[in-house]
């Protein structure tokens, strides 16, 4: 019996709850959990924890339990949530008219038992929004929560697909933003139209993350760039690796590159490396 079950809530967010009842789960069953102020609903994607992630998580606090697998009353309440949630989008659009700042509504999320309201937001810079907060608690009577959410945050609750033709990896499989750097479109030769590497969020594809150490544990066969051989008795410099066709682009003084396998490479006379004698 799985003990510690990881879910995902409608709002995208993470958590492990407990499976004191000792239910029978499975991998996507919706199911009812106890959350800091009542109960939401959530569904199942994992049906075990990583040691590591349940020591975080018991000294962040109280553990959770899980309450029900979702029944059909659960669904058809959960059906309905989004009629209310739709209407909620509606009178914050009509409140936000009487404030100056601006800010783009991204989605409406109701708590499943309704004790809860947060509505995910874009905007330019930090918004003092603490009287707006109090208008909207009045009308809706029940606690609310403001999120300003990234470009990333925008791109996986909307959704799309890729330039690869494909869902967004954010919206579909995607549980946790990982960094991604320059440097790993540098180490796959990528980093030279930055527009054509980054998504519809404005930073650079999560995927470039997928492949990066494939790249730098190839690159250790590789020269480093700038790297002075003797081709055909002329002096040239490494200019590229290509790390996918096992190619070294070599470059000489009139700018002319010349490809060579890899094989071809390491039988060159090498005059210097960047590091210890610049060419």
């Amino acid at each position: 019996m799985q003990d510690y079950i990881e879910v995902e809530f409608r709002s995208g967010r993470l958590g492990y709850f407990q499976n004191n009842a000792e239910l029978q789960i499975n991998p996507e069953d919706l199911v009812v959990v106890e959350v800091e102020r009542g109960e939401d609903i959530a569904q199942v994607i994992h049906l075990s924890i990583p040691g590591g992630e349940l020591d975080n998580q018991i000294t962040k606090g109280r553990l959770f339990n899980i309450k029900r697998i979702a029944d059909e009353q659960d669904l058809e309440k959960l059906s309905n949530i989004g009629f209310e949630e739709e209407k909620a989008s509606q009178t914050f659009m009509e409140i936000l008219e009487r404030y100056s700042f601006e800010m783009k509504l991204i989605e409406t999320i109701y708590q499943f038992d309704g004790n809860k309201l947060t509505f995910f937001f874009t905007a330019e810079g930090r918004i003092d929004f603490r009287q707006f907060v109090r208008e909207l608690a009045l009308v809706f009577k029940t606690r609310i929560e403001l999120h300003q959410t990234t470009g990333r945050d925008e791109a996986k609750r909307l959704g799309g697909f890729g330039m690869c033709g494909l869902q967004y990896c954010c919206g579909s499989f995607l549980k946790r933003f990982n960094q991604v750097t320059i440097k790993m479109a540098k180490d796959q030769n990528l980093a030279g139209n930055l527009s054509k590497i980054s998504g519809p969020c404005g930073r650079l594809l999560c995927c470039l993350n997928f492949e990066e150490d494939f790249y730098v544990e190839e690159e250790r066969e590789y020269p480093i760039i700038g790297t002075c051989v003797l081709h055909k008795d002329v002096r040239m410099l490494v200019f590229k690796n290509d790390v996918i066709n096992q190619k070294v682009v070599l470059s000489g003084e009139n700018q002319e590159l010349t490809e060579l396998d890899l094989v071809q490479f390491r039988q060159l006379e090498v005059l210097s490396i960047p590091e210890l004698d610049p060419c």
